[in-house]
This record gives structure tokens, sequence and C-alpha cells, in this order.
């Protein structure tokens, strides 16, 4: 009896060392569960959405080391929506048929662009699984009845907020001229900044319509010069703005430029060349350098291969988000994850402290401008 005795308990302790070894690391045993990570992965935004996927790789890199999410091993898929709606589209229907077909599908990260996020949700609206964009900011998104849509990002009623508050009152501008894309974010944020500087008391001059991707302005060079505006604002991309600005300073009009924060990249400064020194840009998040340490930046490189760029802590954020739900919820089950996300109070990510109202919006949306100095971004609000 005693030798039995011995042995049982034995084998009670090996158990409980092994029960604990799993709840804190080692490999995920119970199979795999998919997160798709949709954006703009070739072409001219493919820096912005790789960024992205890059972040997401390593939250769910770190996952994964520490025994996975709920034991499962996180499966991070990347799909290129090549920053277009039809092609968004294609790429719903795709993760459609996945999770139809009895795939382990816990959500989406993405779209990029608020116009591939209004297309696919669409479809994405009436699937089993969640959906967190990192940046798609157009207001109307969370406004829509979607009970499985988050963003990890500020809308755009903040960032018109905010940027307009910065030109009025920060650098003094009264005469403000308003450029925006063709595409919804452009036209929803042009709408915005328009009544923002307005109720501040300041003028708008006068108001442009561009197109995506457009990259000279001979029809609307004449109009702004003769508006005689005392500060610009552009609420558009990257593949606009630099453009726009090395226009403006060849022509002579040198005054405060202020793009939104889909200009938020590298691009903006390569491409409007000695241009770029002054432009200020908006953003949902700080950059990399000031949200996280050494340590963080060693283990993205590890997982990339390369840098933090500009929507890294966005991805990497989301994904965090993402994870907990399930944590709180103990299930994949889309329904029970969108509640537990809804019920968080105080999650810490590199995007700030964390928690939701009932339509998926965050409950502190906090935007920050950055301005090119010698050559680089420069954090100068907040």
């Amino acid at each position: 009896m005693q030798r039995g005795y011995a042995r049982a308990l034995l084998m009670l302790i090996i158990l409980s060392l092994l029960l604990t070894a799993c709840g804190s690391g080692g490999e995920p045993t119970k199979g795999e569960v998919t997160v798709y990570v949709v954006a703009p992965l070739s072409g001219f935004q493919a820096n912005g959405g790789q960024t992205v996927l890059g972040g997401v790789r390593l939250a769910a890199e770190k996952i994964n080391r520490a025994g996975g999410l709920l034991g499962y091993k996180l499966n991070i898929v990347g799909l290129d929506d090549e920053s277009d709606s039809d092609v968004a589209v294609d790429i719903a229907h795709e993760i459609q048929a996945e999770v139809d077909s009895g795939q382990n599908v816990l959500g989406v990260i993405g779209h990029l662009n608020s116009g591939q996020t209004l297309a696919a949700m669409e479809i994405y609206k009436d699937l089993s699984i969640v959906v967190i964009t990192p940046t798609a900011s157009e207001v109307s998104l969370t406004q829509r009845g979607y009970n499985n849509f988050f963003r990890i990002n500020a809308n755009d009623t903040a960032q018109a907020r905010v940027d307009a508050e910065f030109l009025v009152q920060t650098l003094g501008a009264q005469r403000v001229a308003v450029i925006y894309n063709d595409d919804p974010y452009g036209q929803g944020l042009g709408q915005l900044m328009s009544q923002q500087i307005q109720a501040l008391g300041a003028e708008v001059v006068v108001s442009l319509q561009v197109a995506v991707e457009q990259s000279t302005f001979p029809a609307e060079m004449p109009q702004i010069l003769a508006a005689n505006p005392d500060a610009i604002f552009y609420g558009g991309y990257e593949v606009e703005a630099p453009y726009l600005r090395l226009e403006l300073v060849e022509a002579g009009l040198t005054v405060p430029f202020l793009a939104s924060d889909g200009a938020f990249l590298a691009a903006t400064i390569d491409e409007a060349g000695s241009a770029a020194e002054g432009i200020y840009v908006s953003a949902f998040g700080p950059s990399p350098e000031s949200a996280v340490d050494d340590t963080w930046v060693r283990e993205y490189q590890a997982v990339e291969y390369r840098n933090p760029d500009t929507y890294s802590i966005n991805g990497y954020s989301a994904m965090e988000v993402l994870a907990e739900g399930a944590r709180e919820a103990d299930s994949f089950d889309s329904s029970k994850v969108a509640d537990a996300i809804r019920g968080l109070r105080g999650l810490e990510t590199p995007m700030g402290n964390i928690s939701y109202d009932a339509h998926g919006d965050l409950q502190n949306q906090q935007i920050y401008i950055f301005q090119v100095q010698e050559g680089t971004w420069v954090q100068v609000y907040p």
C-alpha cells in the first residue's frame, strides 16, 4: 500500500508540473487558429500594409512561444488587397469560404484603408469572425450596426478636431485651403475638416477634390494660389501629398502644410525631396521609438528582418486586443469574443490604454502630430 501510494503521489506531482509548464509556456498543443491580415502588401501602399503584418506576426510569435492562444497556435495569413475595393471584396469572399468550410478562423486584422474596409465589411458582418482595423478611420464604419467590428485607432472626427485646432490655435492659421482625395476616407475627412475649421472661426478659402494617386495639379494650383491661404490641409495618401507639397513650394507657397494620417509614411519625405522639410502630418499612434522598448524592437527585427515602421504597433496592438478578447471569453466564438472586447477596461498596448464603446470605437481617441525635421518625422504633438 505504501509503495502504491508513493507511486500515485509521484505521478500527481509530475502531472502538476506538466500542467504548470503548459500554462507558462511551451508549444501549443490543441491545433491552429487562423487570423487573416488583409492590407496592401504590394503596390503604392505596400510599406504601410507590411508594417501592420509585421506587428501582427510579432504579437502572434510571442503568444505562440507562451503556449498559444487557449492552447492553439496562432496561424497568421497575410492577404494583399492591393488598395483596391474590388480585390478586398474578393478576399472577403475567400475568407467566407474558409469559414463556411469549417476552418478555425478567429478574425481579420484589416483593412488598412477605409474604402476597402467599408466594401469588405458587407461580407464580414455576416461571418462568425471578429474584425479589427489597424488604421481605417472613416466615421460611418462604427455607425452601421456591425456587431463584430472594432478599430485600434481614432476615427476621423477626432482627427479633424485635433488637426483643425493645431492649424488654427497652434499655428495661427485663419485662411485654410482644404484639399482631399476622392475615396471615402478623403471625402469624409475633407468635409469634417471644413466644418471644424469654420467652427473655430477661421475661413476655408478653397476646397478641392483630387484623384487618388494624382501626382500633378495643373488645374488646382491656380485656384489654390488665387485663394492665398495661410495654411494647407491635405486629406489623402502619400501618393498625392508629397507631389502637391512640391508643386506648392515650387510656386512659392511655403505656408504650413498639414497632411492626414494617410501620408504618414517615409514615401512622403522621399518623394517631396527638399520640399518635405517642415511638412506636418497627423497620426493615430506615436512613433514606435517612443511606444516600445529596445527589447520589443529586437524581437520585431528577429521576426521581420527589418525595423518597425509607421503602423507596426497598430498591427501588434490589434492582435493583442483580439487575443485578449478570446482569453476573456475563453472561446473563439465570435459573438463571445466581440462581447469580451467591448468589455475590455484598460488593456495596455503600445497604442495606449484600450477600452471600447458599444459601437467599436475607442473610448480614448488619441491623435499625434509629426513634422519633418532634418529629413525625419519628429513628434510635435502632444
